[in-house]
């Protein structure tokens, strides 16, 4: 099959919901997605089904664009009426709108390593320039494909007390598993012992945040932002160009907007939720 440059830049470049990458962790896990090109609108999106109570079943589209043209053909290709859009970027309209667009911190990691440096806020690079004189070792590995590694263990007991909800660990162990290699640790340790942590995903040109750890020697010493430091350097040795580094919310977490977007990252407006009938 031969794929033009646009489609294969397209993919490089797509969120990580919308990325092969993601689609091999759920067909690891026995529920592959539905892969479906657009006619009318071009490209394709991945589709996750689910069933919702009285709606039945739905498809799910996740950090992509979609528009009321392009539903009669899902809606074929999914066996399904209704969908849940969370738009990728503003202005589309595809039904009735459940929640208006968040925001993510888009960082890029093209330029030089000066150039990086200069794109951050000066208080970052103090507290960065302080990490790297603390005395931290730090480490780059790939996550093992097991559900019981420490940095899984520890994120599931601090959903539960900073009461937000990430991924499972049995998704974050697939994807190790299915994408060798991609799954990248970057960990901070004093004395032998972790203090700080940082796992990214890796699909495409594009590495996505997916968690954050730091125990009180951790913080103490600024060393998530060492650790960002390490890895903007590491990942973009291995072709990555850009850090998805989630969602910013500077009502219920201005500490961590800030520490995102002090880095030199961009933040962007995404589509916001669309509930959808075809």
């Amino acid at each position: 099959m031969t794929f033009h440059a646009s489609h294969f830049a397209a993919v490089q470049n797509a969120p990580f919901q919308q990325h092969p990458a993601y689609g091999a962790a759920l067909t690891h896990l026995g529920r592959p997605p539905l892969r479906i090109g657009l006619g009318l609108s071009g490209g394709e999106v991945q589709v996750v089904r689910r069933r919702f109570g009285p709606l039945g079943t739905v498809a799910l589209i996740s950090r992509a664009d979609v528009t009321r043209r392009d539903l009669g053909r899902l809606r074929s290709a999914c066996a399904c009426r209704t969908f849940l859009i969370n738009a990728e970027t503003p202005g589309a309209a595809p039904g009735l709108q459940l929640r208006t667009g968040a925001h993510v911190a888009d960082l890029s990691l093209e330029g030089t390593a000066s150039a990086l440096r200069a794109r951050m806020a000066q208080k970052w690079r103090n507290r960065l320039n302080r990490a790297a004189d603390s005395g931290l070792k730090v480490a780059t590995l790939a996550l093992p494909p097991d559900p019981g590694h420490w940095l899984l263990r520890i994120d599931q007991a601090q959903q539960v007390v900073k009461r937000y909800r990430g991924y499972p660990p049995l998704f974050t162990a697939a994807f190790a598993a299915a994408n060798r290699g991609q799954a990248r640790i970057f960990e901070a340790r004093r004395r032998g012992e972790p203090v700080a942590a940082l796992l990214f995903l890796c699909h495409g040109a594009v590495a996505t945040y997916h968690i954050g750890w730091s125990g009180p020697e951790g913080r103490e010493s600024s060393a998530h932002h060492l650790l960002l430091w390490r890895a903007m350097l590491g990942l973009a040795s291995r072709g990555v160009t850009r850090l998805d580094l989630g969602m910013v919310d500077t009502v219920t977490a201005p500490g961590l907007a800030r520490f995102k977007l002090g880095s030199g990252a961009q933040c962007r407006a995404l589509g916001g939720t669309w509930l959808a009938r075809a």
